[in-house]
């Protein structure tokens, strides 16, 4: 017989989830309280159409539903770049970095974001990020607020990391922490609740799709609309290439009075693994690279670029008012992954290793699920070699060697640009030292040359 309250017994006994109360009576007071909370928050009916739904096969989309996506020049015209430096200087855009993972598949147990890639100055993706977002506080007058999103995992070492390190600059105020949803893994079989240890259900984050709702739920949302926010600016922490606050790209966004405006890399080959931008009925959608149907994937056009080429790098700029619509009515949808789950097995009372067995459940939620949303749309072309260098792999593609090799191409390039003779030495460049080709031309000194590794800060 177990003690728990009488109401909670019932509850999951309604719902076929009494297991987990095996070993109550072992736990500690706290123990009890935090795990009763867990359980509390559940919605077990979502969580039952969560499961029903997974047993249904997914369909990707049919080719006669699927068109390619309109996409509008990298080059800003001077009218929508004003739009997007008046829209800086008003304060009327916030930052926003997806930051819940840890640099596992790297061999470091730590936040991604703690993980160093400056080829020169071994600046972490972190410090890369807020030292853009403080370089564009500064050129346009007016702080950015950075939106820092966390998860379980990473929430208290990286508040940490940038309590100890000052910041990078910022001020304490302009950087807001929030922290993503979980949502309970579950038995692929039963759909029973799965636990991590006795007392504490196995959890993982809710996706990156959560972050609108914990924008919403963490009180965000409200923040940025008494600061007289309008933009939110939105990208992932493995990507040290990208331009931040991009006033071109606001400036695009603003002109066409986009509710969800995304950035576009063009696909090479069809292989590549990366998600392609398309209209799905007639809406602005995202396919991932394994849905694409086959008899899309590879067509070619007139010149000879694929039909179907708008790859997706991640850097997304949404209205305030849209994201605060999406709350409203609930959030994104749930999409199912299965996974091999360790975790403990209260009625025989020890850890069970799935060992590759996909035993398990969890549910996250797409941030690109919000753009079929948006009843005003933009997807805006820019350059591979100017804005996307991720961070995956520990060797190979998408590695810290071909990340900072793509960090020492760009800036050199910038050198070039401003008539520096070619050299064969690392150059990084500090977003404090220049956040562009021409800023950087603007502050070089004269007869300045590479004559070794060099950093400009």
């Amino acid at each position: 017989m177990t003690d728990a309250p009488a109401e909670l017994i019932e509850r999951l006994k309604a719902h076929n989830q009494s297991h987990v109360l095996t070993g109550w009576n072992a736990l500690g007071t706290a123990q009890r309280a935090s795990f009763a909370a867990q359980l509390s928050a559940i919605d077990f009916r979502e969580l039952e159409q969560h499961f029903a739904q997974a047993k249904k096969p997914v369909e990707p989309p049919q080719s006669g539903h699927v068109a390619p996506l309109p996409v509008a020049p990298a080059v800003a015209s001077p009218h929508e770049r004003a739009l997007g430096e008046e829209a800086l200087r008003r304060g009327e855009v916030a930052g926003l970095i997806v930051a819940g993972g840890q640099g596992s598949r790297l061999g470091f147990e730590k936040p991604k974001g703690m993980y160093p890639v400056g080829p020169v100055s071994g600046a972490t993706l972190f410090q890369v990020h807020a030292e853009k977002i403080l370089a564009v506080s500064r050129r346009y007058g007016k702080p950015v607020p950075f939106l820092v999103m966390t998860s379980p995992a990473t929430d208290v070492e990286t508040r940490a990391y940038f309590r100890d390190n000052l910041f990078f600059g910022l001020a304490e105020s302009d950087v807001i922490f929030f922290e993503q949803g979980t949502m309970p893994a579950v038995c692929s079989r039963t759909g029973r609740l799965l636990l991590e240890a006795p007392g504490k259900l196995a959890l993982s984050p809710n996706g990156h799709g959560g972050t609108i709702t914990a924008l919403a739920e963490r009180g965000v949302l409200r923040e940025l609309q008494r600061r007289g926010v309008k933009h939110v600016y939105y990208f992932q922490v493995d990507n040290p290439l990208l331009k931040i606050c991009d006033a071109g790209f606001v400036g695009q966004h603003v002109a066409a009075r986009s509710e969800a405006s995304s950035k576009v890399v063009f696909k090479e080959r069809p292989e590549e693994k990366v998600g392609v931008f398309a209209l799905i009925d007639g809406k602005c959608g995202m396919i991932e690279y394994s849905d694409l149907p086959k008899e899309l994937a590879g067509v070619r056009d007139a010149d000879g670029q694929l039909t179907y080429r708008a790859g997706n790098p991640a850097i997304h700029l949404f209205t305030v008012e849209f994201l605060d619509r999406i709350t409203s009515t609930g959030g994104l949808a749930y999409h199912v992954a299965r996974k091999a789950v360790p975790h403990f097995d209260p009625e025989a009372g020890k850890p069970i290793d799935p060992a590759g067995e996909l035993n398990g459940l969890k549910f996250e939620r797409f941030i690109f699920d919000a753009l079929p949303l948006a009843e005003r749309w933009l997807a805006v072309e820019t350059s591979r070699a100017e804005e996307f260098a991720p961070l995956k792999n520990a060797t190979g593609a998408d590695s810290p060697a071909t990340v900072r090799d793509a960090q020492i191409a760009l800036h050199s390039g910038w050198l070039s640009a401003a008539g520096v003779p070619t050299h064969k030495h690392p150059i990084e460049i500090s977003p404090l030292f220049a956040l562009d080709a021409d800023e950087l031309k603007r502050k070089l000194p004269g007869g300045f040359r590479v004559t070794g590794p060099t950093y400009l800060e």
